[in-house]
């Protein structure tokens, strides 16, 4: 009995080995950071080192020293970039772990506790690191980032220009669809520059405008203030800032993509595409439909409701290489597309979708909701499931679609085939005339198409 129970310990302990034997535990923060090491490798294995960069650069040597192999730290903020860069650049291995994995440290919370229960937790192998794309692709990030955030500030002075104009009673937006438009700024400027006329200024008017001269000078007749125009004045000259520092931003995400090594360096002829291009306001001013052709080796912009734009923030988070993800559903799940599976008691609680904040997955559901009235398979599908579940399960539903076809592109290096709405749709009507015979047949029934093309119920 003895020995049983002894094969049995024997058993158990190895299901739980410690696989990392060398391995460090960082708790990041603000102004330090706590570094845990296996006890039998110092007297003094938890260490707590400044956030200054010489003393991250000690903290290195002293992993360096200690024999470390791979360590594992928390995704604070950004306050683990330096750290991550730094140990990285000296050969080590480092994993960024989602900090609702290491959450729950037994005890009281410290953050001695923090990193050796990571360190304890990573040497057992515990811990799966996050998906970083590689350097060529983390620095065109950071500029797509850059640039999101310009266009978000301008958007803010465009705000503030429509606030002025309407305390002014300027009813300018009234009558154009976009105030930094031709004509909206035209006019802007004019009035800045001292007209009051509203004729005058209503003769500025851009022939595409489709509001008339009449018009247009009726919702120029307000009140000035000085004020007003003083707030006017620094809201635009605000947004003609953010509007050159988005042009030097384009141009440094240009230059970096040209450096980038792509699959099809050496046959850089796009395919003509098949789409219209159409007018975005906020699109780049450069080629980007054959720089990502160059890099990918395949012309993602095909694939229905993805713009250059939407292609480029997607490859600048997930990178070109998709075997990070071994199947087209891993990378569906990790988007956070894939449908829900809370279950417990062999009940399932929810199918919703988890809560993701990954930028990708919105590029996805903005390309999706940008198919509601486009004659093409993905439109089609998408609309069949906004009759049924409505549209936010189904701009999910087809963001899932789309990012499982994006996957299969760059995998293969295939085109992208639309095989039409109406080959959707006669598709669907197969399956479900296909699903309603089986149904009759289970309840004894047979179903026989009418000469109209409807189906009638017969007994058999």
């Amino acid at each position: 009995m003895k020995r049983h129970k002894m094969k049995q310990a024997q058993r158990i302990r190895s299901h739980l080995k410690q696989v990392n034997l060398f391995a460090a535990g960082i708790d990041i923060g603000s102004r330090s950071h706590f570094v845990a090491v296996p006890e039998e490798l110092d007297e003094q294995p938890v260490r707590e080192f400044a956030g200054f960069t010489g003393d991250l650069h000690r903290l290195a040597d002293w992993l360096v020293e200690m024999g470390i192999q791979t360590m594992a730290m928390e995704s604070t903020g950004v306050y683990w970039i330096p750290v991550y860069e730094i140990l990285e650049s000296r050969g080590l291995e480092v994993l960024l772990v989602d900090a609702r994995h290491v959450k729950n440290v037994p005890g009281r919370k410290t953050d001695v506790l923090d990193c050796q229960w990571i360190q304890q937790l990573h040497t057992y192998g515990l811990l799966r690191g996050a998906f970083r794309p590689p350097e060529e692709m983390v620095a065109l990030r950071s500029y797509l980032r850059q640039r999101e955030g310009l266009i978000a500030s301008a958007s803010d002075c465009i705000r503030h220009m429509q606030k002025a104009l309407r305390q002014m009673n300027l009813l300018l937006e009234n009558v154009v669809s976009d105030i930094t438009g031709v004509t909206g700024l035209a006019i802007i400027r004019a009035i800045l520059a001292g007209e009051r006329d509203s004729k005058q200024l209503a003769k500025l008017r851009d022939k595409r405008c489709r509001s008339d001269e009449r018009t247009i000078a009726g919702s120029l007749e307000g009140h000035y203030r000085e004020e007003h125009l003083f707030a006017l004045q620094q809201a635009v000259e605000c947004y003609d800032f953010y509007q050159q520092q988005i042009k030097a931003c384009e141009g440094g995400i240009e230059r970096h993509m040209r450096e980038i090594e792509g699959d099809n360096d050496n046959d850089q002829d796009v395919p003509p595409a098949s789409k219209p291009k159409g007018h975005n306001k906020n699109g780049f001013d450069f080629d980007v439909r054959s720089q990502l052709y160059r890099l990918a080796g395949v012309d993602l912009t095909e694939i229905n409701g993805m713009s250059e734009s939407n292609v480029l923030t997607i490859v600048s988070e997930t990178g070109l290489d998709m075997n990070a993800w071994p199947s087209e559903k891993h990378f569906a799940s990790w988007l956070g597309l894939s449908p829900g599976n809370k279950i417990t008691g062999g009940k399932q609680l929810s199918g919703k979708t988890k809560p993701s904040p990954n930028r990708a997955a919105a590029a996805f559901r903005l390309a999706a909701y940008s198919l509601a009235n486009s004659k093409t398979a993905l439109g089609a599908f998408y609309r069949r499931l906004r009759n049924r579940l409505g549209a936010p399960k189904a701009i999910t539903a087809t963001a899932h679609k789309l990012a499982r076809l994006f996957y299969r592109l760059l995998k293969n290096r295939t085109p992208f085939i639309d095989p039409g709405q109406d080959y959707y749709e006669q598709q669907y009507q197969e399956r479900a005339t296909r699903n309603l015979k089986k149904r009759a047949a289970a309840l004894g029934y047979k179903l026989i198409p009418e000469s109209t093309g409807g189906l009638q119920e017969s007994m058999c």
